[in-house]
């Protein structure tokens, strides 16, 4: 069996793991650098009241926190569920070198984990979706960012 299958299928335990502990919802992911697992996390969503607490931004945070890094540009991701818009910027964020991922957004959808209205959203302009949207105090925080772009000491990423 590939190294590629073991952590795929280490994936995939996770999830079943997390689902029967009523941890949340059917999804695992683990983070691999070297061949060695760095990070683990399944979905956490209802047992820590956590909307963001999916496999893979815990799984990011544990091998960020046990590499001591917020970067992830050597490691691989290995997912049990193709990762939603929240989890794809997380991992875009974090910079790993590939995902490997086993069921697909339709067989989420199909279990009732639908999130192609996120998609139709972030499609629309902002005065068009369903969430109320409105810029506010835009003058005094592009003054932060400013101030950013002229920090000397700042740690760039």
């Amino acid at each position: 069996m590939s190294r590629e299958i073991e952590f795929i299928k280490e994936a995939i335990a996770l999830s079943r793991k997390g689902m029967l502990n009523n941890d949340g919802g059917p999804f695992g992911c683990v983070i691999v650098k070297d061949g060695i697992v760095v990070g683990r996390g399944w979905n956490q969503v209802t047992s820590t009241n956590d909307p963001t607490a999916h496999a893979e931004v815990v799984a990011i945070r544990d091998a960020c926190r046990q590499l001591g890094t917020f970067q992830l540009e050597d490691c691989e991701v290995y997912t049990s569920c193709e990762p939603c818009p929240m989890c794809m910027g997380a991992i875009y964020w974090a910079r790993p070198k590939k995902v490997y991922f086993a069921s697909t957004k339709q067989d989420a959808a199909d279990a009732g984990f639908d999130d192609s209205f996120i998609y139709e959203e972030l499609a629309l302009p902002i005065h068009s979706r369903k969430i109320a949207i409105e810029c506010l105090g835009r003058d005094e925080a592009v003054e932060v960012f400013k101030e950013w772009i002229n920090k000397k000491d700042k740690t760039a990423y």
